[in-house]
């Protein structure tokens, strides 16, 4: 039981206690793993939209118990539940419009910046009409830094290492790391320990968030600074119908959440998630490997730009706008 329905329990036991109708709205968010600086920004809109519908408005969070991690969309689209939250790169053919976000090097440097650009992007209309088709409605971003890796046996000291290397990487990151060499598989977060422990993969990338709290360090030996090959794009998804179902002053609570909710979220990764990065890899002996400005330089220029225009030419070929998306993406930077 989280905080929030805790606090639920004993607001609707008063409540029934008084003689007073105790009739919730309750939705379930669909999550896995456990809670986690990825997760921070739901369980703080669940706490947000209790306390300003009187507990009138449940969000309870399920990790792991109502689907897989791939089949999140699957279920929001049959209404399973309410809410979920994926990643795009677990199935590209479901969510081409907002795969975007994640093709290399696209040069975000923020979780503000990443922030500002994702809630621009599912605005777009091809973006609504992308999700549409799954009765969903894009809610808010995870925003997430650049992807490093952490890996076992010998360290890559030059890009040239990682020549036939099998690296779990997603969408974009995926490509790089091709790009220089590795063999890149999809795998989803949960079942990443156990790969890199049977040798099945020999790196994996992710956030730091991540490779704490799935395990990777425990296991890892070395770990890049700086290779920033991309990040990946997971956004919270509600139900549409649900949400059309909500009484105004409960459709108030739940999008008027969500930019304090995103606040909480970025404060937390910043200041809590990355000052205990350093001292995690310390502890357990971990090798940095920073790679030279010129290698880096060379990388980028092997993988960003034929990679952007792969995408765009693949998603032209499906009916998206996919050069107005890229361009929508890309002439936000920096801005």
């Amino acid at each position: 039981m989280n905080k929030t329905l805790g606090k639920a329990f004993l607001a609707v036991t008063a409540m029934a206690f008084a003689g007073e109708a105790a009739a919730a709205t309750e939705w379930n968010v669909s999550v896995w793993g456990k809670p986690r600086a990825f997760t921070a920004h739901i369980e703080k809109l669940s706490e947000l939209v209790a306390e300003k519908t009187n507990y009138e408005f449940i969000i309870t969070l399920n990790y792991g118990g109502l689907s897989k991690n791939k089949e999140n969309l699957d279920g929001i689209s049959i209404g399973a539940f309410e809410m979920a939250q994926f990643c795009a790169g677990y199935h590209r053919d479901k969510n081409p419009s907002i795969t975007v976000l994640e093709l290399p090097f696209l040069g975000v440097s923020s979780l503000e910046e990443e922030r500002k650009i994702s809630q621009a992007l599912y605005q777009h209309p091809a973006a609504v009409a992308d999700m549409a088709r799954w009765n969903a409605t894009l809610l808010m971003p995870s925003p997430l830094p650049q992807y490093n890796l952490v890996g076992v046996g010998d360290a890559p000291r030059t890009l040239a290492d990682y020549e036939g290397m099998t690296v779990r990487a997603t969408g974009g990151i995926g490509k790089a790391m091709a790009a220089v060499g590795a063999v890149p598989t999809s795998m989803t977060a949960t079942e990443v320990r156990q790969a890199l422990d049977s040798g099945v993969v020999k790196a994996v990338a992710f956030a730091p968030h991540a490779h704490m709290a799935f395990g990777t360090i425990e296991t890892g030996k070395w770990w890049t600074t700086n290779l920033n090959p991309g990040t990946v794009n997971c956004p919270v998804v509600v139900n549409t119908d649900a949400l059309n179902a909500l009484s105004d002053s409960e459709r108030e609570a739940l999008l008027g959440s969500v930019d304090e909710a995103l606040d909480y979220y970025i404060d937390n990764y910043n200041n809590k998630t990355m000052a205990a990065w350093g001292p995690a890899l310390d502890e357990r002996g971990i090798e940095r490997i920073t790679y030279s400005e010129d290698e880096l330089a060379a990388f980028r220029d092997k993988v960003a730009g034929p990679a952007a225009q792969e995408w765009i030419a693949e998603n032209t070929a499906k009916g998206l706008p996919a050069q107005e998306l890229y361009d929508f993406v890309t002439g936000m930077i920096g801005k």
